[in-house]
């Protein structure tokens, strides 16, 4: 099958198929009359014809740290819906958090018969910020700042700062005990130095200081917020907020929360808060105090963008920060307590 034998069978122009494969303009009418004959033929076009004759391969690469995130998938389902839309496909690749890895996909992808790169990026090494600088194909990068590409990330400061407040707020009510942190490696600069920086300046703003002796750090795991949290319950008695640089952290804390319960005897009312709006943890918890990012709207806009450079040949350099919304949950039994 043709898309000379598709024309005629749907009535149209040869050059009115080939609009509508390439998602030109075409009128509904035979747009609707085009798709009937090729949903009854079963057409496929040739991958390699297609490359030819639009030189794209309408193929986008994704690199994602992983892939059991909610946030991570709320990323690409809004890059897949606008891929989709457009006439194209996404190819995935998982790198488990490894920046290395990271490096290994983006070289495939551009070795790859792929139009473009998105990047959910962690750290920005420098061997990231050489492939930026020298990539053959586009690439946007989705959740961090760089000036070596286009990007789309949030203002993970900001977020950190009314956290910060909102801590301190609740922190005055339940009686002025200590305030924890568990963050992630500084080398991440959102989701480790900004949320970290901004929280400590939201606290400060309203006249407490963070001890270190509170601060933790984890890995971007649940298991790994259980240990850390447990391990400074059984050093500290006197903790009234649990603060954790994402809500997969602030589900390990709820955990250790439950198992020093049942190995102490003293029991403080803690509440956690987190990043990240995780529905799976607001069903299980009540809802707990967190930040909800666009996550799923930094993924449209980042395929919206990465289009516009690969059919538009768009060179002006976008740099575009997303806002946030406060989630106060409930924070008098987002926990269990004595």
């Amino acid at each position: 099958m043709t898309i000379k034998e598709i024309a005629g069978l749907a009535g149209v122009s040869s050059a009115a198929v080939s609009r509508y494969l390439n998602g030109g303009y075409i009128s509904e009418e035979k747009k609707e009359r085009i798709r009937k004959v090729i949903e009854e033929t079963g057409y496929h076009p040739s991958a390699q014809a297609r490359i030819l004759r639009t030189k794209r391969a309408c193929l986008v690469g994704v690199v994602v740290p992983k892939i059991n995130s909610e946030s991570i998938s709320r990323v690409t389902a809004g890059i897949g819906q606008v891929l989709s839309s457009r006439g194209y496909q996404m190819l995935l690749a998982s790198t488990d958090n490894r920046p290395e890895k990271e490096i290994q996909y983006l070289k495939l992808f551009e070795n790859y018969p792929v139009d473009g790169i998105i990047l959910i990026g962690t750290v920005i090494t420098a061997e990231h910020r050489k492939f930026l600088k020298n990539a053959k194909v586009p690439v946007v990068v989705v959740g961090q700042y760089t000036k070596y590409a286009n990007c789309i990330y949030h203002d993970d400061y900001g977020a950190g700062k009314a956290m910060g407040k909102l801590a301190a707020s609740l922190n005055q009510r339940s009686g002025g005990g200590h305030i924890a942190y568990i963050g992630v490696t500084r080398d991440d600069k959102a989701a480790g130095a900004a949320r970290e920086d901004g929280f400590r300046a939201g606290l400060k703003s309203a006249g407490v200081e963070l001890d270190d002796d509170y601060v933790r750090l984890s890995e971007f795991r649940t298991d790994s917020g259980y240990n850390a949290v447990l391990a400074l319950l059984e050093e500290k008695d006197d903790i009234d907020i649990i603060s954790c640089a994402t809500d997969t952290i602030a589900a390990g804390a709820i955990e250790a929360l439950h198992t020093y319960e049942k190995r102490s005897t003293a029991h403080r009312r803690v509440t956690v808060t987190g990043f990240g709006d995780n529905q799976l943890l607001k069903a299980v918890s009540g809802g707990i105090p967190t930040i909800h990012f666009g996550y799923k709207t930094s993924g449209i806009r980042s395929a919206e963008l990465l289009l516009d450079v690969i059919e538009r040949g768009e060179k002006i350099p976008i740099e575009m920060k997303l806002g946030f919304r406060l989630v106060h949950g409930d924070a008098e039994t987002s926990l269990p307590h004595s």
